[in-house]
């Protein structure tokens, strides 16, 4: 309390209750705008927790901050893996892109004009055969390079199987495949020019007295077997799209100078996925003799690769008789039919009647016929497939068991739709390990 001696005032007051903001850290002063006599008092000012939180803050803007720095440095460590993987994986595909092309420079058929093929031909000079979808002419390539060309029959050969030719021989490239080097489409002139096969097609050398000069000798026929199956087996299982060829017979297996075997003529082939089991067809093709019995007739199971493996099955029989598997010319009836023939020989113990010098010739006629003979059951589920066939002709006969008789239903199924499928024999069991 103060006195004031010039004016006798007494001025008094009374210390606010400040403990309640005392303990919570907070200053006191007197409360603004009070409507009552009495003198209140109000807190003001950051409480402890406040001041705590306060003092806090930057440890939290801290570590949030490590937080995210560590978030971000981790986005930016993943964009640049993700960015030198991406960067990696483009010039590896790029390198892939550069190594194809380079390779399919080499391999890509070029395009002639038709002006073209008659230089080639020299004006069609040379006839090397003719076939039923074209004559075939002796050519050389600008850089001396022999060549084969087939100059298509406008008649005969149609759209449809030049595209499969050249399209199915674009995606070709085994050592037991013709390459096709070019094509020709000029308007209505269609050619077709592969690489040159100086000892023509194994039909030549079949179909023909088995003279010295001539014949094959066992070892060769075997070397051409597996040469001719190995390239089959690429065609159902090595390409991107399964290649069915449904024409193999000698006249389409060709023989370069080493007697090495390629298969050619791809006008009937058909391409399809590898996952599908069977293929459509709106007519048969093929060549008969050789087609098998399902792209005739539906009755006796899905067409598929197993088309193929019966083909080749008639074409390893032609091979082991040298002769055609139907022959007219011969005086017993009993051997028209080539194969069946072939097979009651086998059946019954009995000799083939083929030259043969020594027992090793023997062994592999016998081989090829077994592995013909499984080739041409009737049924195509009762065939290996080409794996299998390989995996036979590789070995050794004495592991070879005969097949079941491919011509015990042939009959009944032409002419009865509903017969059932001959039990498959102990003896597949054998097959179906190979597979």
């Amino acid at each position: 309390m103060l006195y004031d001696r010039t004016k006798d005032v007494y001025l008094s007051w009374d210390e606010p209750y400040c403990r309640r903001c005392e303990v919570e850290g907070r200053k006191c002063r007197l409360k603004k705008n009070n409507s009552t006599t009495e003198d209140e008092t109000e807190c003001y000012g950051p409480s402890k927790k406040e001041r705590k939180k306060e003092r806090d803050r930057p440890k939290q803007l801290m570590a949030t901050g490590i937080i995210l720095g560590s978030c971000l440095l981790g986005i930016i460590l993943f964009a640049l893996y993700r960015v030198h993987h991406s960067y990696k994986a483009e010039k590896e595909g790029q390198l892939k892109i550069e190594n194809f092309l380079e390779d399919y420079k080499a391999l890509k058929p070029s395009r002639y004009s038709y002006v073209d093929i008659k230089r080639i031909t020299d004006q069609f000079k040379d006839k090397l055969g003719e076939g039923a979808y074209g004559t075939v002419f002796k050519g050389r390539l600008s850089n001396d390079v022999l060549v084969a060309v087939k100059v298509l029959n406008n008649f005969r050969a149609t759209a449809e199987e030049f595209i499969n030719e050249v399209g199915s021989m674009c995606r070709i490239h085994h050592v037991n495949v013709t390459r096709l080097i070019g094509f020709c489409a000029d308007g209505n002139k269609r050619a077709l020019v592969y690489e040159y096969m100086p000892n023509e097609s194994l039909e030549k050398f079949i179909f023909v007295a088995r003279d010295k000069d001539r014949f094959l000798s066992w070892e060769k026929l075997q070397d051409i077997a597996i040469g001719i199956a190995k390239g089959i087996e690429y065609l159902h299982e090595g390409c991107d799209q399964q290649i069915l060829h449904f024409d193999i017979k000698p006249h389409n297996i060709l023989l370069d100078h080493n007697f090495n075997p390629k298969i050619s003529d791809f006008g009937l082939a058909k391409l399809c996925s590898k996952e599908q089991s069977a293929v459509s067809m709106t007519a048969a093709r093929g060549t008969m003799g050789y087609i098998a019995p399902e792209v005739l007739s539906r009755n006796f199971g899905k067409v598929s690769y197993k088309s193929d493996v019966y083909s080749f099955g008639m074409l390893l029989l032609e091979m082991v008789g040298g002769r055609k598997n139907i022959d007219s010319t011969v005086e017993s009836t009993s051997q028209v039919y080539f194969p069946e023939w072939m097979y009651n020989c086998l059946d019954r113990g009995e000799e083939l009647g083929i030259r043969i010098e020594n027992e090793g010739h023997a062994k592999i006629a016998r081989k090829l016929t077994i592995v013909g003979l499984w080739c041409i059951q009737w049924y195509p589920v009762d065939r290996p497939s080409m794996k299998a066939v390989l995996h036979m002709l590789e070995g050794e006969v004495d592991s070879l068991i005969v097949p079941p008789n491919p011509f015990g239903h042939a009959d009944g199924a032409q002419t009865n739709a509903n017969i059932p499928r001959r039990p498959i024999n102990r003896e597949l069991e054998v097959i179906s390990e190979l597979e």
